[in-house]
């Protein structure tokens, strides 16, 4: 070993000899693997060797260092005498000998690193931005804001690796400088501008850090991310700063600011610019007009590494950090508007949304992170070798010696190995993320005068009928808004169009398929965005195609909320319908990064929500992937969850304002039941909601906010709110329609009941159509404890012992009497399937009918909400035959499948009798078995 590593091995185990803790093995290896590996840090040992035994003898270094740490350290080198330039050079070098060794002896690995260079820079920096504050008051007095009289104070962006935490060893930091506001300076020998003041602030905060003295200097400071860069004012008011970023922000810089984190200033200004800033970075909307400048950022990386060299490079060569950075941030840019959770700084955590989002397969994930981490270590091993900021693979033999140490390998060439399959994976996903435009494609993509088209020339690409289509093709070209496009919007139309045709003309009923089409492409031509996607994504354009010409009732969907195209990139999850417990996670993902008093987001993301979930459901059934029960199931989950989320937002929003009812210890005391289809989880496509709403508090209660009121009244406006969240029209229109009819004393009674008297209702005032009801009833959402006490009522009531006579002949004539208003088509061919005879209702009734006159010999009949397991409860509690309930529940089945069919196609309810004369005979057969026979006497 040279004598020089030896000499400074002995050092420190003769230093921590003396204070009774002598170097252990391991520890001695470690020092030995550090100093050999690093020239820099054998230097800075030798120069400083009074800091080893401070602190290493003292702590070991076997910890990170905390905020608290940085300011005992600078605290100690100022009772030096240092003035604050030396104090900050001295502090880097300090630090950074502790963060060299704790990296090259692998006493952490590069996470950490990441997170202690950037901690580092971050104190650094605020106490740069402080220091020289203070110098500058004493000068010019405070800046004042010329509109609100108040202190101003510089807000200190950091950008890229600063922001999100991930500094290297050896990194620049990149900042931005705004205030909030125009003003003067007062109380000082001098009164100048705000701007003027900051500005000398900024320069002496770059002159603090940047500074090359004997003692070296703290940070490099790269400012050319600023507004106008170089050439741009060194700070900038926030109006200014906004201006900016509304009228001349360029996609690069909105890459660029998706890292940025303030550092300094009060927080209500941080939090204000971050709003700011939010909607020039991410779009509210899934923004596919930046793929073409994402295009050209990955161009322009690849041709600059053939055009510096850099293919030795980890950093910036093929396969390198740039490429896996720009992965992540690709993805936030696109979606980063409307899914929250890839707003988030760090590369780690947009590769764990883009994977729980369903951008990125999670094997593309797990090879990119462990790839990140692997370059990332190289780059320290790189970099601490002799303190210098350069990622380029060394080319002299020592220097290549140490990396290969470093990083645990034997020789230089297994290290190749290693890190060359690293990067051949992450350009492979770099490759395919955002497929270049071969001269082929872009021949295809030239202008094709589709609006030019005659009949025989549609006839001629396979429509069957060209006038429709013609039509369809005519209504569009000469409707408002396509005369009216801009060039750019017009481009895409000219590029989508031939191919949207192309695909609809390989569909059986392919000119439908265009009329179906055509006000989709109308709806998106505002936000023209949605055409990229198309043209970008032909696997997303031709299910879009498959869609529509299997449902009508989809192309519709897609017309009204063009943003729900988005779900048809990623074919893999639209044929995957979640269960409820994934409902839950995700739209809890989604709905937490929105305030909760933030109402109008929170109904917006609501919507988006149930509009995707639901075209999930549909494409899933028409595809044949899921079965009838599971499609009611899942509609039946997506309302449930929506319905819970609801109540929790509304609470927030009534508590807020009134506090929380003074009796409650836990839970809302409320309570939202579900009757009818969603009772019964058998929701349809179109079905409304038939809800009821209980509470239970004191007579006299009140709530113990700040504005009480009392607790009927507080729990009839969280009804109300509940009501309006979920039927107000907003763009992404109505999340349900709500039917309250079902209430005690139906539109006359109160729109919230107390428990007590709900029960109390069912018991002695409910007519039996309200107990029919009643068996498809169940709480959905809302207290658990007060959703257990309506199935004990409900539990009750179905339970009670009835004249059954007299009951059959209550049931019958409700029937009749729904017959003659609702069965329409009752003397002609066509069926209603819902209210014809032999129907549905029929067999809802003869159910209802059997529980309301068993459930009190027979308890167990009452368990169940829905007709299939309430048939089944009746056959194997041997009071009906098996063949009876598999008879009414074949029926049941195939009109409800029926129905579903009848709203994917929108159509009303109603088909050709003839097919369904088997289901009707045998319905009726037992119709009148069950009631003419009075069977439950």
């Amino acid at each position: 070993m040279d004598n020089t590593l030896q000499n400074l091995l002995t050092l420190v185990d003769q230093s921590c000899a003396a204070r009774g803790n002598a170097l252990r093995d391991f520890e001695l290896e470690a020092w030995r693997q550090a100093l050999a590996c690093s020239p820099y840090l054998s230097t800075t040992v030798s120069q400083h060797w009074a800091w080893v035994e401070t602190d290493f003898a003292r702590t070991r270094w076997s910890k990170p260092l905390v905020w608290q740490d940085l300011e005992g350290l600078l605290e100690d080198l100022k009772h030096q005498g240092f003035d604050i330039d030396a104090q900050l050079r001295k502090l880097r070098n300090r630090v950074m000998m502790r963060l060299i060794w704790r990296d090259f002896s692998r006493q952490c690995r590069a996470q950490e690193t990441v997170q202690q260079v950037s901690l580092l820079a971050e104190f650094c920096i605020q106490t740069a931005v402080a220091c020289a504050g203070q110098e500058l008051r004493e000068r010019f007095g405070q800046p004042i804001g010329a509109d609100s009289g108040n202190v101003q104070n510089l807000v200190t962006l950091a950008m890229g690796k600063l922001g999100a935490g991930e500094l290297n060893l050896s990194s620049d930091i990149d900042l931005i400088f705004v205030y909030p506001e125009s003003g003067q300076t007062e109380g000082g020998r001098k009164s100048v501008s705000n701007q003027e003041y900051f500005i000398k602030v900024g320069q002496r905060v770059i002159t603090l850090l940047d500074k090359v003295t004997v003692d070296g200097f703290v940070f490099r400071v790269d400012m050319r991310l600023r507004p106008y860069g170089d050439s741009g004012p060194l700070v900038m008011n926030f109006s200014a700063f906004e201006a900016y970023y509304q009228d001349q922000g360029r996609d690069w810089e909105r890459y660029a600011m998706i890292k940025a984190r303030a550092l300094t200033g009060d927080a209500a200004d941080v939090v204000y610019l971050e709003s700011m800033l939010r909607p020039f970075v991410f779009r509210r909307y899934v923004d596919f007009s930046v793929i073409e400048s994402l295009r050209e950022m990955k161009r322009m990386i690849s041709e600059q590494v053939i055009r510096k060299g850099l293919q030795n490079d980890v950093k910036l060569g093929p396969g390198g950090i740039r490429e896996v950075e720009f992965i992540g941030q690709c993805f936030q840019l696109i979606r980063g508007g409307r899914d929250a959770p890839l707003r988030c700084r760090g590369l780690m955590d947009a590769l764990s949304a883009s994977e729980q989002l369903g951008c990125l397969p999670a094997d593309a994930v797990s090879e990119l992170r462990e790839a990140y981490w692997f370059l990332r270590d190289s780059e320290h091993a790189i970099q601490g070798y002799q303190d210098r900021q350069t990622q380029r693979l060394p080319e002299d033999p020592d220097a290549q010696a140490s990396l290969s140490r470093v990083m645990g390998f034997q020789t230089f060439e297994d290290y190749l190995v290693a890190l060359n399959a690293h990067r051949s994976r992450v350009s492979r996903h770099f490759v395919d993320l955002i497929a270049s435009a071969s001269e082929e494609d872009e021949s295809s993509q030239r202008t094709w005068f589709w609006d030019d088209l005659d009949l025989e020339q549609i006839a001629a690409l396979g429509f069957e009928d060209p006038a429709a289509v013609s039509a369809a093709l005519e209504r569009l070209t000469q409707s408002a808004i396509v005369r009216t496009l801009q060039v750019e919007p017009r481009r895409r139309l000219d590029l989508a169009m031939p191919k949207l045709l192309e695909a609809c003309a390989r569909q059986a009923n392919a000119s439908d398929t265009v009329v179906r089409l055509v006000p989709m492409v109308e709806a998106v031509l505002r936000r023209s965005a949605y055409l990229l996607l198309l043209i970008e994504n032909p696997g997303a354009l031709n299910e879009l195609v498959r869609l529509c010409a299997a449902s009508p009732w989809i192309a519709k969907q897609l017309s009204l909320r063009p943003a729900l195209l988005d779900e048809l990139l990623d074919l893999e999850h639209l044929y995957q319908a979640p269960d409820k417990h994934v409902l839950e996670r995700d739209l809890a993902l989604q709905m937490r990064a929105i305030p909760m008093d933030d109402l109008e987001a929170q109904m917006d993301a609501l919507r988006y929500f149930k509009a995707a979930q639901v075209l999930r459901v549909a494409a899933s059934e028409i595809g044949g992937f899921l079965p009838l029960m599971k499609v009611s199931d899942k509609l039946t989950f997506i309302a449930e969850v929506i319905l819970e989320w609801t109540v929790k937002v509304a609470w927030t929003d009534l508590t807020n304002k009134h506090g929380k009812p003074c009796h409650l210890t836990e839970g809302t005391g409320f309570c939202v039941v579900a009757y009818g289809k969603l009772g019964g989880l058998e929701l349809n496509y179109s079905s409304d909601l038939d809800l009821v709403f209980l509470y239970d508090a004191p007579a006299q209660g009140m709530t113990d906010g700040d504005k009480p009121i009392d607790c009927a009244r507080f729990y009839t406006r969280l009804g109300q709110r509940v009501i309006h969240m979920l039927e107000t029209r907003m763009s992404l229109g109505v999340l349900y329609e709500v039917d309250m009819r079902l209430r005690p004393s139906g539109n006359s009674g109160l729109l919230v009941s107390s428990v007590a008297a709900f029960e109390r209702y069912q018991l002695e005032e409910a007519w039996t159509w309200e107990h029919q009801a009643l068996s498809r009833a169940r709480a959905v959402a809302g207290d658990v404890s007060l959703a257990r006490a309506f199935q004990a009522i409900r539990l009750t009531v179905m339970g009670q012992a009835r004249d059954n006579l007299a009951l059959a002949d209550e049931v019958q004539s409700m029937r009749q009497k729904m017959r003659e208003n609702l069965d329409t088509d009752i003397k002609g061919d066509t069926f209603n399937l819902k209210h014809g005879f032999g129907g549905i209702v029929d067999i809802e009734f003869m159910v209802q009918y059997a529980l309301l006159a068993l459930s009190a010999k027979h308890p167990s009949l009452a368990k169940y909400t829905d007709n299939i397991r309430q048939l089944e409860a009746l056959a194997s509690s041997g009071l009906i035959s098996a063949e009876t309930a598999n008879t009414l529940s074949q029926a049941y089945l195939a009109y409800r499948s029926a129905t579903h069919e009848c709203a994917l196609q929108e159509e009303p309810a109603k088909v050709s009798g003839a097919q369904w004369d088997k289901h009707r005979q045998a319905v009726g057969l037992i119709w009148g078995d069950w009631f003419n026979s009075k069977r439950w006497e």
